[in-house]
């Protein structure tokens, strides 16, 4: 459960667990005999449903639901601020509820990328990251905390209700959100927003767990995917207590620009990387591992680097992603050219290796990939700058 707000001091269950969901009913003193019943009925109206007051759950008793919402309420985080991109993109800003006397109301930031079929949300992990890559804008915010496991699944209940993909909501009608018999909205979900998962990796679990159960959100494991910059001794952790999908954040094929790129290398190279790759419960042709690859611009996008990358990756059922750059105010690096990219795919494609290149989404209200940073950093900063 969240911590409640200073406006409202009942906490939120939107979110909660099923274990969080028996206690709050031990809490207002429903009879043991009773709790897994109810249970699986707040479950239902929740995770399915979409319900956003108790009053709406009519097969529970009006007593029930009366006490329910005497302690608690089903808000979601505030969404300070929502962008939508010329190609559908949609950028969400959500203010979370501060956790202690100390916090202030942290922000973060998830996005929705919308495909004619099918639509992904891009959910954090954590407030701002610690890993500091240097290509990443998002890496260039201090870490304040980790995230809950309520706040990680709260992103998924936003989109939902945003989008009309809870049973009698309507989508936007801007006509750019998939709709249809059998279409869901929101059908995939990759940890790759702010923060690095696997420094979070129970809450991480736990939300995956919340996604994937068939009685509410119901998203196949097969259709969540976890990306981790290297988080050598968490990778297979993952994959024996959870089994989502798992992309790595590669981005370079040697020690030394890689530690420039992803300083996390310097303590997990990239020979322990790969061997953890190797050893991922469950991974197999059907079950591809994702590499990311983002093509910066004289700096790692070489023939010989697209070669030693196949050489890499000999015996690991893998896939290529390749990440043109998405530049973001004062970046360092350079998008490589459309030619070179081609070059470089031809050259994985040829060796026997899937290699799509990512086509950049969002690109416009800063929502593609590396390109997510929360407004709070730039207001305490503003902040800062008027007091001075």
């Amino acid at each position: 459960m969240t911590a409640a707000s200073a406006s409202d001091p009942r906490p939120s269950l939107a979110g909660a667990t099923r274990a969080e969901l028996a206690d709050a009913l031990r809490a207002i003193e429903i009879p043991e005999r009773e709790i897994r019943m109810r249970v699986s009925q707040l479950w239902h109206w929740i995770y399915f449903r979409g319900a956003r007051e108790f009053s709406e759950m009519l097969n529970i008793s009006k007593v029930v639901r009366a006490k329910l919402a005497e302690r608690f309420t089903l808000a979601l985080p505030e969404i300070a601020a929502e962008q939508v991109s010329t190609d559908g993109t949609r950028k969400w800003l959500l203010r979370l509820d501060p956790v202690d006397a100390n916090d202030k109301g942290a922000e973060i930031e998830c996005v929705y990328i919308p495909e004619s079929d099918r639509g992904t949300l891009c959910v954090s992990s954590q407030v701002g990251c610690t890993l500091n890559c240097s290509f990443c804008h998002t890496g260039t915010q201090k870490l304040v905390r980790n995230l809950s496991t309520r706040e990680i699944v709260a992103q998924l209940l936003v989109a939902r209700s945003r989008l009309g993909d809870f049973p009698g909501l309507e989508p936007p009608t801007d006509g750019l959100v998939p709709s249809g018999p059998d279409v869901r909205a929101v059908s995939n979900i990759v940890f790759m927003g702010m923060g690095e998962p696997l420094y979070n990796l129970e809450q991480v679990e736990n939300a995956i767990e919340i996604m994937s159960d068939g009685d509410g959100l119901s998203l196949s494991k097969r259709r969540i995917t976890v990306s981790t910059s290297g988080v050598v001794p968490q990778i297979e952790k993952l994959g024996a207590e959870c089994g989502p999908m798992l992309a790595i954040s590669l981005h370079a094929v040697r020690d030394p620009l890689r530690n420039e790129l992803v300083p996390l290398n310097k303590k997990y190279p990239i020979r322990e990387l790969l061997d953890a790759c190797r050893d991922y419960p469950g991974a197999s042709n059907a079950r591809r591992i994702t590499f990311e690859y983002v093509m910066l611009k004289g700096v790692n996008d070489s023939p010989a680097e697209a070669r030693e990358l196949v050489r890499l990756l000999k015996g690991i059922p893998a896939k290529i992603n390749l990440i043109p750059f998405n530049p973001w105010p004062g970046a360092p690096y350079e998008c490589s050219d459309w030619e070179t990219i081609e070059r470089f795919s031809d050259i994985v494609f040829n060796a026997g290796y899937a290699s799509p290149v990512r086509t950049p989404r969002g690109r416009d209200i800063l929502a593609a990939c590396g390109q997510l940073k929360s407004e709070t950093e730039k207001l305490r900063a503003r902040a800062r700058l008027a007091v001075e």
